[in-house]
């Protein structure tokens, strides 16, 4: 029988350039073991989340400048609780029981380390928000 823990693992995308060196911090190891291959495990649910963000805050997002959508990402990552809660619950809900039991140990580190990694990945698709490229649910 598969357990939990092997079935979420086993999900998980390998990350090449994720490394885990001898002399490396345990938040280091913790972010490139657990939360880099999370996020982007659940790159599309981060970026559908996003998308209805921006809808519930009426469009705005979509007359600013390309600098001003960067600063918007980070800003609503940041400084909206709801929001940043709800994206912490994506990624903490991929943890196995150890790596959240670990989490728990340092948490606020980590959590500065996971919200970081959701705006480096959102912003490096900022062009997947351009409002015209927004497909219907029929589509």
């Amino acid at each position: 029988m598969e357990t939990r823990e092997n079935s979420l693992k086993a999900l998980r995308p390998v990350i090449k350039n994720a490394r885990v060196i001898e002399g490396m911090s345990a938040e280091e190891k913790f972010q490139n073991q657990t939360l880099r291959p999370v996020a982007k495990l659940q790159n599309d649910l981060l970026v559908v989340a996003f998308r209805n963000y921006i809808a519930k805050r009426k469009n705005v997002f979509y007359a600013l400048n390309l600098e001003k959508k960067l600063a918007y990402i980070e800003h609503a990552v940041q400084k909206d609780m709801k929001y940043r809660n709800s994206l912490k619950g994506m990624i903490i809900g991929q943890f196995t029981i150890e790596e959240y039991e670990t989490y728990i140990q340092n948490s606020s580190a980590l959590n500065k380390r996971m919200m970081n990694i959701v705006i480096e990945r959102l912003k490096d698709q900022v062009q997947l928000f351009d409002q015209s490229k927004i497909l219907s649910p029929a589509s």
